[in-house]
């Protein structure tokens, strides 16, 4: 992951693209990309959108814009100094504390 962060840094530094790289810039590109990623989805219904891994055409955009998110995603981190993995990891386990384990499952139960 560092090495894919650093790598964004560096093609971004060779194109002279820095100024333009501000936190807000990279907040707003990340929000745009995921809504290109969204809009692979919209009008779909539940079982098209299970299957659009299924059509070559329709997989390649999904992984293009996957990778867009996470490249803005990344290079927003390194422009205010955040570890995504660090910031996860603390996420999950502000999550578990919040929303515990249920004693039980929810499914049918089994007699």
């Amino acid at each position: 992951m560092a090495a894919l962060q650093r790598r964004l840094v560096e093609f971004a530094a060779a194109r002279d693209w820095e100024p333009f790289h501000t936190p807000k810039n990279l907040a707003v590109a990340l929000s745009v990309e995921a809504s290109e990623l969204l809009e692979i989805f919209q009008w779909l219904t539940p079982e098209q959108a299970a299957a659009v891994m299924d059509d070559p055409d329709s997989a390649h955009r999904v992984r293009d814009e996957v990778a867009d998110v996470l490249a803005y995603l990344l290079q927003f981190c390194a422009a205010v100094g955040v570890d995504p993995l660090t910031a996860l990891d603390a996420k999950i386990d502000r999550n578990e504390l919040r929303f515990p384990r249920p004693e039980r499952s929810r499914g049918p139960e089994i007699e």
